[in-house]
């Protein structure tokens, strides 16, 4: 861990999920056999919206880093969410790697040279996704705390 954070701290890391999800979230429309970029289907906007849990807990990780406050059930409530999320990236590197490797079926088509390098660079950026994703949660936990159900109950009032 003090490897890692040593490379990576939690700044560069945030920054790096964010422009790597921004990178992501333009690829989404993005087809690899015909090398277009497709805004009417519905299914390119499942990434971008279940990107936005993400936005939310890199903002509120970052925000709570910096006023040194711990862990509360909002953040948690977003954290499972982002557990949701986290499938979701697996499931879209998957069929990434599905679409490539499904190559040799279309030899006969016409596949654009772009083909290999966007499927690369794709791929790449799910597993940098999924990497930083499972390295931010370390560090919520490193920097902010474990959530701790007994503090979190302590902090309700139930007479207000």
């Amino acid at each position: 861990m003090q490897l890692l954070t040593k490379f990576l701290p939690w700044k560069r890391s945030i920054l790096i999920s964010s422009i790597a999800l921004i990178l992501l979230i333009i690829l989404s429309f993005y087809g690899l056999y015909t090398n277009k970029f497709y805004f009417f289907k519905y299914d390119n906007y499942i990434l971008p919206i279940f990107s936005i849990i993400h936005f939310i807990f890199l903002y509120v990780l970052w925000f709570k880093i910096k006023e040194g406050e711990i862990s509360d059930s909002p953040m948690r409530n977003i954290e499972y969410a982002l557990y949701v999320v986290f499938i979701v990236y697996l499931f879209k590197l998957f069929d990434t790697l599905y679409i490539i490797s499904t190559y040799t079926e279309f030899e006969n088509h016409q596949i654009p040279a772009t083909f290999f390098p966007m499927g690369s660079l794709i791929t790449v950026l799910y597993l940098l996704l999924i990497g930083l994703t499972i390295v931010t949660f370390m560090y919520r936990k490193k920097y902010v705390g474990p959530y701790n159900v007994d503090i979190l109950n302590e902090q309700i009032d139930s007479w207000e």
